[in-house]
């Protein structure tokens, strides 16, 4: 289900470590990663380990061809059944940068998902003064666990 232009819905930006903060204090939240599997195997994801949990990795935009997966919403719907997150659970959504989680999120929104957020900056954050990743902001930049694909 995609949103239709003409709904506005909220979705508040945390940073990095809010997030790893309320993942730890709130067993029921979730980590939801919508990069690519290019992404998650050549630049890493977040490592939950250490809080027993793990991230719900599910594709907004498919790769090579960078296409919205028209199904996105069943497909993480169903992955977040899965670890038993409900509809009134908090969901973080991350990217590279904060773009595509902030898209996911909505459309989930929209789907009845009341508490999503958006990781401000995401993985990577934005590009530094000598044009890389992961050094200006993002859970990266944060110091947060992390392991290579």
């Amino acid at each position: 289900m995609l949103l239709e232009s003409s709904e506005t819905i909220h979705i508040p930006d945390v940073s990095a470590t809010e997030t790893w903060d309320r993942l730890a204090a709130d067993g029921r939240a979730v980590l939801v990663d919508v990069r690519t599997r290019a992404e998650w195997a050549f630049v890493g994801v977040p490592d939950l380990s250490a809080l027993g949990k793990r991230i719900v990795a599910v594709e907004w935009q498919t790769f090579p061809d960078n296409r919205v997966d028209p199904e996105f919403a069943e497909r993480l719907g169903a992955a977040l059944s899965s670890v038993s997150a409900g509809k009134d659970d908090e969901v973080f959504f991350i990217c590279r940068s904060g773009g595509r989680s902030r898209m996911a999120a909505e459309v989930m929104a929209a789907d009845g998902f009341r508490r999503c957020r958006n990781v401000a900056d995401g993985f990577e954050g934005p590009l530094d003064a000598s044009r890389h990743r992961g050094r200006a902001g993002g859970w990266k930049a944060a110091g947060l666990a992390w392991v290579q694909g």
